[in-house]
């Protein structure tokens, strides 16, 4: 990186600790440095919630994955039209009854409080975790991109922890939704930069693969018994509804920013903004993939090292950003790293925070005084979680797999059995907690056998592959979790009716 680059990304970081700033000036409530007030305007939400879930994590996992293993990822848009239906006309319309700043307060009223701090604590484990895995993959990128060894890492850690917990912390929800507006605007326009760069340099779309490329992607089919293969057609897009309709049904990031739009009408808007702007920068993302495929198999002495094309994949896109694209740009790009690792930060440390002054102290009497103090404290518990996701990163390096596949084993392992809580509370008349507990360990149970099969059974000696793929990780999880917990409950509600 030149000058002019350290010059952008840091007006950029600048930036967002002075929109901290200026919304913190206007706080009064804790409604308002949660939720919003629950007035915001649907666009800013929508955006919001895609790139909270983005991250850095899918920023440099799709090109990666795409790059590496095949375009079958592109697949995973066919279930956005049915997770619009279930979200926005299934979910939505119940949860949008209860104007809550912590989504957990809606599950003791009707499993009681044990449940509630379940959900709350499963929460801030999967959370915790996720962004502790995204602050430490987006560090180990800009440690390629300005050129510094793996011992830099930490501090880059520490630097992305301390300016996303500042203006979080400073400006709550309203200050995290603009900044992901901006921080959206970045890491889409350097997605479109790194594509427009290839194609300057190959005179053309020349990258565009005409046809399968055996020799890196993997074989994907659109269906397969075999648990083993590590990506299907049919398996890849179940996943991916799973995923996003558990993620909005139980998931205090999601559930908070419904709360900040007015109704079901508009958090329905919401999320069709979200599923737009994802559609359309997943794609983008997966063209950056596929561009640089082409880019380092026209140009295979570019390589990040000595190597097959495939085992580097990863590697191909901050080492492109790092070394072959002019300055400017190059900052550019940077800044929407950066943004993308701080979209999630942010979001993730101010719902922790909500959680945890809404589930635990105010739910057990200790609720500050008045709400300055309330505010002031909630600023003080952001910071001390943006420092314990800090020491946390240094662990989750020892998780096994590409980026595709480390983002799956640890976000996906409490996605579902999250959603369940909220299944059973909501749409289960003879739900009661003992039940709930069980399919709930049931579900985590399921969830972590096939996330670490391999370690646990061993890999497969021929593909090197664990015996389970990871996109049967929710489906497992929710049959298991369901069956168990219609059955217990059911166990359990005939004992009481006798």
């Amino acid at each position: 990186m030149t000058l002019v680059d350290w010059i952008i990304l840091s007006v950029y970081a600048a930036a967002t600790l002075g929109l901290g700033w200026y919304f913190g000036r206007k706080q009064s409530s804790t409604s308002e440095y949660f939720v919003g007030s629950g007035k915001m305007n649907p666009f800013l939400i929508g955006v919001s919630l895609f790139a909270t879930l983005l991250s850095t994590i899918s920023y440099l996992a799709i090109p990666g994955e795409v790059s590496g293993k095949g375009p079958i990822y592109l697949t995973n848009y066919i279930a956005y039209p049915f997770v619009f239906l279930v979200v926005g006309f299934v979910i939505l319309p119940v949860y949008m009854r209860h104007r809550v700043t912590s989504a957990y307060e809606l599950l003791e009223d009707r499993l009681g409080i044990s449940i509630r701090l379940l959900g709350a604590i499963l929460f801030l484990l999967m959370r915790l975790v996720w962004m502790s895995l995204l602050v430490y993959l987006t560090a180990k990128a800009i440690a390629i991109m300005i050129g510094v060894g793996e011992d830099m890492v930490p501090w880059i850690v520490l630097i992305t922890g301390i300016f996303a917990v500042t203006y979080t912390s400073l400006g709550g929800l309203r200050a995290v939704v603009i900044t992901d507006l901006m921080q959206t605007i970045l890491l889409y326009g350097g997605a479109l930069l790194v594509i427009g760069t290839i194609s300057w340099k190959m005179g053309g779309f020349g990258w565009f693969p005409t046809e399968w490329q055996d020799e890196v992607w993997d074989s994907q089919p659109l269906f397969s018994l075999d648990p083993g293969v590590r990506v299907t057609v049919f398996g890849s897009v179940v996943s991916v509804f799973l995923w996003m309709v558990c993620t909005s049904a139980g998931d205090q990031v999601s559930i908070q920013r419904f709360m900040a739009t007015k109704d079901a009408r508009t958090a329905r808007r919401a999320i069709m903004m979200q599923l737009i702007v994802s559609a359309v920068v997943g794609v983008t993302l997966c063209l950056v993939g596929l561009a640089l495929l082409g880019y380092f198999q026209a140009n295979p002495n570019l390589l990040p090292k000595e190597g097959s094309l495939k085992s580097q994949a990863d590697q191909m896109f901050p080492h492109f950003i790092a070394f072959h694209l002019p300055p400017v740009i190059t900052g550019l790009v940077v800044s929407g790293l950066f943004a993308a690792a701080m979209s999630s930060i942010d979001s993730g440390v101010n719902s922790i925070t909500a959680v945890v002054m809404s589930d635990f102290l105010d739910r057990f009497g200790m609720k500050p005084e008045t709400d300055a103090k309330h505010i002031r404290f909630a600023r003080f518990l952001a910071v001390g979680l943006g420092g314990l996701v800090v020491l946390i990163s240094s662990i989750v390096k020892y998780i096994p797999g590409n980026f595709w596949a480390m983002t799956n084993k640890t976000v996906n392992l409490l996605t579902v059995p999250i959603a369940l809580l909220f299944f059973f509370a909501l749409y289960v008349p003879f739900a009661n907690a003992r039940g709930v507990w069980v399919a709930t360990v049931a579900g985590v149970a399921a969830a972590v056998l096939i996330a670490f099969s391999g370690g646990i059974f061993g890999v497969n000696p021929d593909t090197g592959l664990d015996p389970v793929s990871f996109q049967w990780i929710s489906p497992v999880a929710l049959v298991v979790g369901i069956t168990t917990g219609l059955v217990v409950c059911k166990l359990f509600d005939k004992r009481e009716a006798a």
